[in-house]
């Protein structure tokens, strides 16, 4: 057997791997009767190597569940918390792609390109999104060595230019190391409608199944993967990875969850904040002298509120609520799994209640439609009240209003995004193994970072970090294994530093010691930016003020300014630098790869679906034309022939009830819709819209569509507002139909076209109709030829 020593490294050639022996040892004879086969061992983990399963909830707060203090219940995080242990100085990076990519790979999220989520990324190292084959993940280790290895669920570290079926798919789940994946690339998805993946195929949800929901579906999956895998290899271990999108908006649950909280928000969030601070002190989950630190003046309070604000925003919550509780249920349905399975005695489970803080992001107000809100268009509290009872439903993308989320945080400052404040950055933590972890019920109060998983792991699964990776040097690990943890609650602390930086907001721990700097923006503002010269850094003795309430900066102006230097020296080290608030004139996210930079005219096949927004034209605008070459059977036809986006924003190029349509679909509020004057014949057309706006350029503005049948105008309209930026996170262009959800309330997806589509074209280069009209013509004279 090669030694535990031999595993540091990890090379593509099979006859290095950890089994038995590589070489024949038989005899070769002439037949069977005088020869002697050799039957080489699989592949096999370390002995006693436990299944490790990590659970990741996303954009929940350290005072929302009830293990924590907070008025959301979560019997599963109870339940595991009593068989384990729970942590309540763990800390994430304060945004969903960096903890993530910090998690899998044991590694500071700028040291991974991860310094920001995916759809910011830009052309710095730290900021690129790139994740490098000198990190390896975890999985990818694990899978080296004899486990299997599965992920379900969000997936939020794949470059959006690089999802498509163009690839490449290194930096997609399958690439980094897991064997399987089941879920959804992006930040947030519908969960009753979402554009799912299984490894690297676009899949679409099944329309026959009643009721269907994400987090139960992604769940049925883990269970099934999870019992297939140990009926065929019972002593493999496993590692999963499951990352619903939950509580991440769109808040979609069932109205059976979320009515279980009926009314019990209508105190506010003030109170609430109270009341879970007094649960979080008599729980023991902080210090009996932690103080609650005040709302800031930036939040309005309750007593301000209207009869109606009230009555809105309590239902939100209560929508919140149901959804977070429903995801703790599916995690329960995990585990007992593992339990009905007889393997629960030796699986390590590992409970992160939430990527980062909870999320500001749905605005002062909440919103009907979180892509709208984060684009500067607030919702109106009257229009969302006459859809209260839809709330959490698959009509809308609801998000609650930030004063939930405050309060959700309890008891530290500020949240989602604030990486220079606990608000932000910790969140509750639970680990359970009962054939190792002893103290059950225990507390642990030791500083640990996200960073920390990926050492951790590779301990219990008895192997070293690598040295090399399919012959790659690698990155060391950044991480501190959190096991000595598990015998002692005072043992001393072993993660002695950590930065945190996430949109110039920043910090630095050391030794009991936090100095921050909450940056720029608000964190539910969209725009906006301010000088980095110009922000002022605070200091904490987190020893003895858990929750950062007392400010020391005036009192201890030199350990302010050795912790700063602190700052910078970590920001070199771990490829922070340059700071990058995203909001500042320099800020510039096409500082980035694109396989369609320069490309101004795109010709689309029919059957060509699920192309990711970044990868299809930018119409937004810009004086663009879309021509679709059809023919239409004398019973006439109907369909969608071209469209981009879904339900909540998106345009459509379609035929019903025999004549031509172009919709442009302004976040579900407008639906501006022109149609031609008269039926299209059967025959064969090219048929075309071309768009205009009033000033080229200028975001959101209107303009003016002429519908075309060859060089025949057959109609035309104005539309006065457009999207600015981005329709949804993750709906797609798709060629003769639409599908997932529909951009255009008209029809029903997928509402495939029933002609027949020679091509599709797109021109966004201001060529004339007549310009776009003889190339269609040239391209079918080829193709005739």
């Amino acid at each position: 057997m090669f030694t535990s020593s031999d595993r540091s490294t990890i090379k593509p050639d099979r006859s290095s791997l950890p089994i038995e022996s590589a070489e024949f040892t038989g005899t070769i004879g002439e037949t069977y009767a005088t020869s002697e086969a050799h039957v080489s061992t699989p592949l096999h983990a370390p002995a006693d190597s436990p299944n490790v399963i990590i659970m990741m909830l996303d954009d929940t707060g350290f005072g929302h569940t009830s293990t924590f203090g907070g008025p959301v219940h979560s019997p599963t995080a109870d339940r595991l918390a009593n068989e384990g242990i729970r942590y309540n100085r763990f800390h994430t990076t304060a945004l969903c792609s960096p903890t993530r990519a910090a998690l899998l790979t044991g590694r500071n999220h700028h040291s991974v390109h991860t310094g920001i989520i995916m759809e910011l990324a830009t052309g710095f190292p730290g900021h690129d999104g790139m994740i490098q084959k000198d990190t390896a993940s975890i999985a990818e280790t694990l899978r080296q060595n004899g486990y299997s290895t599965a992920a379900f669920g969000k997936w939020h570290n794949t470059p959006d230019y690089e999802i498509s079926l163009a690839g490449p798919f290194d930096r997609w789940p399958t690439g980094l190391g897991f064997d399987y994946w089941w879920g959804f690339q992006g930040g947030e998805t519908h969960q009753w409608d979402p554009p799912l993946y299984e490894n690297v195929t676009p899949i679409e949800r099944p329309q026959d199944v009643e009721n269907w929901h994400l987090s139960e579906a992604m769940t049925d999956k883990a269970i099934s993967w999870i019992g297939a895998q140990k009926a065929a290899a019972p002593n493999k271990p496993f590692f999963l990875y499951w990352a619903p999108g939950a509580a991440h908006a769109p808040h979609h649950v069932a109205t059976e969850w979320s009515d279980k909280y009926r009314g019990a928000f209508d105190h506010g969030w003030d109170r609430q904040r109270e009341l879970t601070f007094d649960a979080q002190k008599e729980l023991g989950v902080i210090p009996a002298d932690t103080e609650l630190t005040p709302r800031p003046d930036s939040i309005p309070a309750w007593d301000s509120c209207s009869a109606d604000e009230k009555k809105l925003y309590s239902r939100m919550q209560e929508v919140f609520a149901g959804f977070l509780e429903h995801a703790d249920a599916q995690a329960g349905r995990l585990v007992d799994a593992v339990d009905m399975l007889g393997i629960r005695e030796n699986t390590l489970i590992i409970y992160i209640i939430g990527d980062n803080g909870p999320s500001a992001e749905g605005s002062l107000t909440g919103t009907l439609n979180n892509m709208k809100t984060q684009q500067g268009y607030p919702d109106d509290v009257a229009t969302m009240l006459r859809v209260i009872d839809e709330i959490g439903g698959p009509k809308h993308e609801n998000h609650y209003p930030v004063q939930w989320c405050w309060a959700g945080s309890s008891p530290f400052q500020w949240m989602k995004q604030v990486a220079s404040h606990f608000g932000g950055t910790r969140n509750p933590m639970i680990m359970s193994w009962p054939g190792r972890i002893t103290d059950t019920g225990g507390l642990r109060s030791q500083f640990h970072h996200v960073i920390d998983f990926g050492p951790t792991i590779l301990e219990v699964a008895n192997l070293p970090a690598p040295t090399h990776v399919d012959g790659i040097q690698q990155r060391p690990i950044e991480g501190v294994s959190l096991a000595y943890t598990w015998n002692s609650a005072t043992e001393p602390g072993r993660h002695l530093t950590q930065y945190f930086e996430m949109f110039g907001n920043r910090a630095i721990y050391h030794e009991g010691w936090v100095a921050g700097c909450r940056h720029g923006k608000l964190p539910w503002q969209t725009s906006g930016s301010a000088g980095f010269e110009d922000d002022q850094w605070e200091l904490y003795n987190i020893e003895v003020d858990f929750s950062q309430a007392n400010d020391l900066a005036a009192e201890q102006p030199e350990k302010l300014a050795e912790m700063k230097a602190l700052f910078m020296a970590e920001a070199e080290r771990y490829n922070v630098l340059p700071l990058d608030d995203r909001f500042s004139e320099r800020a510039d996210v096409r500082l980035r790869p694109s396989n369609i930079a320069g490309i101004t005219r795109f010709t689309y096949l029919p059957g060509t679906v699920r192309i990711p927004e970044p990868s299809a034209p930018n119409t937004k605008n810009v004086t663009h034309t879309i021509a679709a070459e059809v023919d239409i059977p004398d019973s006439g036809a109907e369909g969608v022939l071209v469209c981009l986006g879904g339900s909540s924003a998106g345009w459509s190029f379609y035929m019903k009830d025999g004549r031509l349509h172009w919709c442009h679909n302004w976040f579900a509020d407008d639906q501006y819709v022109v149609s031609s004057d008269t039926p299209i014949p059967a025959g064969h057309h090219i048929l075309s819209a071309s768009i205009v706006p009033d000033e080229e350029g200028k975001f959101g503005g209107g303009g003016t569509v002429t519908l075309h049948m060859g060089e025949e105008q057959i109609g035309s309209g104005r539309f006065e507002r457009q999207v600015p930026f981005r329709f949804t996170v993750n709906e797609t262009l798709d060629v003769g139909c639409d599908l997932v959800t529909p951009v255009a309330p008209a029809y029903a997806s997928p509402f495939s076209f029933t002609g027949t589509i020679r091509q599709v074209m797109i021109d966004i280069s201001e060529a004339t109709f007549d310009e776009l009209a003889d190339e269609v013509r040239a391209k079918l004279a080829m193709a005739v030829q």
